[in-house]
């Protein structure tokens, strides 16, 4: 035999045993395509870094029989002890991986924003004592579902082999690999998850527009002059559009962790005005009107805003380990947002009664310079954490935007300018719209409640549906019971509050 020829064998031999290596040790994306190669296949597998490609967006393999989805209860491999033994977290490429304090900091940062200093107005609409426990109710449901999504994305992981979803990506393939007369609905509850998301996330940027300006203006017209609240929206347009130019979330760790700083000072100034001669208990209402309960809803579940942030912050930790469990990442971040917004929301409105404005800062005295101090820091603050809330809209837009652009240059303008696009029209939203108060509420009440409190437990009963519901179908009923409660916030919580928008003076 030639030479030559047998080393073509043995370089042939290598490969095929090369591969065959390879496609032992890693896991298949939803099937094995012998039309790709090793390196195709690993970069399908490979989960990009969330700093530099937002959300970790799972590629669609095509299927030979688009009847049989993988990790359906069709599939012959469901149920194995091949799905039972894969760990996601261990098939993860991350080359910036956050680390625990990394995450609790951004954690902190994506719940504590202009809603912790609207609870007081929230306790206002409820009552002192209904608003205290209903708060605390509020953030153990909203935690609950947290997990929840986490716990789905897990399973669902799992089943497919997959490195990391999304919440989309979560809820698609739930009803992908759900009932069979579900499936056909997998495409659309994608699309709704993306646009409350898109919706919700600059809901925020809009209230956060609207804080910033409103406690500015509150400074200027004690010490200077007095103008109107939109001038400040426009002085703030070009420092908001530079500031969302930064694409990399490991950049904004540092400017998340002044924000923080800011918050707590700010925080802090705030409870040494509020604690001040508090008048007793009885100087307020237990409980409001059944009336206003709607608007307390939208604001209460507003603060709880973290939702849309929570699998894209798991995803890209270090030790994924610790982000849940009793002692977790996210109960001691969220044991910490539910005592903070408690407590503002219960001494602010005993403090204020019904004075109380739509943001806490607003109620501060403003003869002293302390408080014109505390309006600055959370203003600060504020504007900060307007690029981690505008990361998401980014990152669920940004794919499609690159779709229609084939140069690298092309999508790297068109990224550009879809960012300054958007915080263009969040600040003519803020332009439109600026009664704090009633924003918060109202998309709380659209687009809070629905990603937290009704798509979550539905994508729990689809992931486990029939046999992963508990003993008598305890999940269900449970489940059922907490959409039903954010059904009911969505439907009145928006009539109320755009009631309101339309008419200020409506009580």
């Amino acid at each position: 035999m030639p030479l030559s020829a047998l080393k073509r064998m043995l370089t042939n031999g290598g490969r095929s045993s090369s591969r065959r290596m390879k496609d032992e040790r890693d896991p298949l994306l939803g099937g094995s395509d012998n039309s790709l190669d090793t390196n195709e296949q690993q970069h399908l597998l490979a989960r990009p870094d969330l700093r530099s490609s937002p959300e970790n967006m799972i590629v669609d393999v095509g299927h030979e029989n688009d009847s049989l989805v993988p990790g359906s209860r069709d599939d012959p491999t469901y149920g194995s002890s091949v799905n039972e033994t894969y760990d996601p977290s261990m098939h993860r490429t991350l080359e910036h991986p956050t680390t625990n304090l990394d995450t609790m900091i951004h954690l902190l940062k994506g719940n504590i924003g202009t809603g912790i200093l609207a609870m007081p107005d929230a306790f206002k609409n409820a009552g002192l004592y209904v608003g205290l426990f209903g708060t605390l109710l509020m953030g153990v449901i909203c935690t609950h579902c947290m997990h929840v999504l986490v716990k789905c994305s897990h399973e669902l992981c799992r089943r497919l082999q997959v490195p990391s979803l999304n919440f989309a990506e979560v809820c698609h393939r739930s009803f992908e690999s759900g009932p069979i007369g579900l499936r056909r609905y997998s495409t659309l509850v994608r699309n709704l998850i993306n646009m409350f998301l898109v919706i919700t996330q600059l809901g925020f940027c809009c209230v956060y527009f609207v804080f910033v300006a409103a406690n500015i203006r509150e400074v200027v017209a004690h010490y200077y002059f007095d103008l109107d609240t939109r001038i400040y929206l426009l002085l703030l347009l070009i420092p908001m559009v530079l500031l969302n130019l930064v694409k990399n979330l490991k950049y904004l760790t540092p400017i998340s962790l002044i924000a923080a700083f800011l918050t707590v000072a700010g925080l802090t100034c705030t409870f040494y005005y509020v604690l001040q001669d508090l008048p007793n208990t009885h100087t307020v209402k237990p409980f409001a009107t059944w009336a206003q309960l709607p608007l307390y809803f939208g604001t209460a579940v507003y603060a709880f805003e973290g939702i849309g942030i929570v699998l894209p912050l798991e995803n890209n930790m270090k030790t994924p380990e610790d982000f849940g469990g009793m002692t977790g990442v996210l109960n001691t971040g969220m044991v910490i947002v539910a005592c903070l917004y408690t407590a503002v929301g219960f001494f602010g409105y005993l403090k204020y009664g019904e004075d109380v404005q739509g943001s806490i800062t607003l109620n501060l005295p403003g003869d002293q310079f302390i408080a014109q101090l505390v309006r600055i820091m959370m203003a600060l603050a504020i504007f900060f954490s307007y690029g981690l809330q505008f990361y998401v809209p980014i990152s669920i837009l940004s794919p499609s935007v690159k779709r229609r652009l084939h140069s690298e240059q092309a999508q790297l303008i068109g990224e550009y300018l879809m960012r300054v696009g958007l915080v263009v029209f969040t600040f003519l939203l803020a332009a439109m719209i600026p009664n704090l108060g009633a924003v918060i509420s109202l998309v709380g009440a659209v687009s809070s409640s629905t990603l937290a409190l009704i798509f979550p437990p539905l994508i729990e009963i689809v992931t486990f549906w029939p046999d992963g519901l508990g003993k008598r179908y305890w999940v269900l009923w449970k489940d059922i019971g907490i959409m039903m409660f954010g059904i009911c916030g969505f439907v009145f919580g928006t009539y109320t509050s755009v009631a309101q928008i339309i008419n200020p003076n409506l009580h």
